[in-house]
């Protein structure tokens, strides 16, 4: 799957570059309309990919995501001054 998806993108974007060389109006509208097609394929991929995911990989990812986040409160608030973090 990621591998078609990639192959999709490199199509689209050779379609845009094609697009933006050419300077028949007809032909570049053409070229971009195929990118578009080639960009919506790539979406509904890539929603594939993301919903066929396992829980297991996002529980990790958002576990990793928490260990990297501070653990005081307080360092947090450092940066602003008494009046915005004293708001009790």
């Amino acid at each position: 799957m990621i591998q078609r998806c990639h192959k999709w993108r490199q199509k689209r974007k050779q379609y845009i570059d094609q697009a933006r060389q050419t300077s028949d109006e007809i032909e570049r509208e053409r070229l971009l309309q195929a990118a578009e097609h080639y960009g919506r394929i790539v979406n509904a991929e890539q929603g594939k990919i993301d919903s066929s995911r396992d829980t297991k990989e996002k529980a990790a990812a958002e576990a990793a995501v928490a260990a990297e986040a501070p653990e005081n409160n307080e360092d947090e608030d450092a940066g602003f001054p008494d009046f915005i973090t004293n708001l009790k």
